[in-house]
């Protein structure tokens, strides 16, 4: 039986990548993604559902499949209100990843980043260990999590620091060798790859991938 897949963050660097996979591939039958605003894109295995997000219970009838990746990302320039800023990174991935184990789902797939640590006193890495232990607790067959480092990748909206930072990190990545590669930069391409990949071995039990990792699952 084919897969169903619930894709959270299809218009972001790493899930746009995502999503071409999910569509090219014969192991899923389905495919309903989540998003603010329509992609352009049309599929036979394609449903998108426009939401805002803001009422969470007006969607949760309609969050079924076998397969949930979550994409979602926010940052400080986008999300300046912390409120909110938590919203996007734990508020909406928990709530899909409960929903859809509820209606059945067997995978949970999650980007966070690294660094991610609930012990941490940095707002955002503090947050993304939050999200990873709460999403651990749930009873799913396998859940995967990704922390990437510095993302490599087109993006639609523009980062300045980043276009700045990017030749910067060619120069460090060289650098960082042995014990230190995990820091290197990633391209997002890549980390939509691993989470295909581990999708379809039908895994069980939880695992976390560092960038170092997900470059090997590619």
């Amino acid at each position: 039986m084919k897969e169903k897949a619930i894709l959270l963050g299809a218009s972001g660097l790493i899930g746009s990548h995502l999503l071409k996979l999910l569509l090219d591939s014969p192991a899923y039958g389905e495919l309903t993604i989540y998003v603010r605003k329509a992609l352009p894109i049309t599929h036979p295995k394609l449903k998108q559902i426009v939401t805002d997000f803001e009422k969470l219970n007006d969607v949760s009838d309609g969050i079924n499949g076998t397969i949930v990746f979550c994409c979602l990302g926010s940052t400080k320039k986008k999300t300046p209100n912390l409120k909110d800023y938590r919203k996007v990174d734990y508020d909406i991935p928990l709530y899909f990843a409960e929903q859809a184990l509820k209606n059945g789902a067997r995978q949970y797939h999650l980007v966070t980043a690294m660094g991610a640590n609930a012990q941490s006193g940095n707002f955002y890495s503090k947050m993304k260990g939050e999200i990873e232990n709460a999403i651990k607790v749930l009873s799913y067959e396998a859940i995967q999590i990704y922390q990437p480092s510095f993302l490599k990748g087109d993006r639609k909206e523009n980062r300045p620091m980043e276009k700045i930072m990017l030749p910067i990190m060619q120069l460090v990545d060289l650098a960082l060798i042995g014990p230190l590669k995990k820091y290197q930069s990633i391209e997002s391409a890549d980390v939509a790859k691993a989470m295909f990949n581990e999708s379809i071995k039908n895994k069980r039990g939880i695992f976390v991938h560092n960038s170092e990792q997900i470059k090997r699952l590619v």
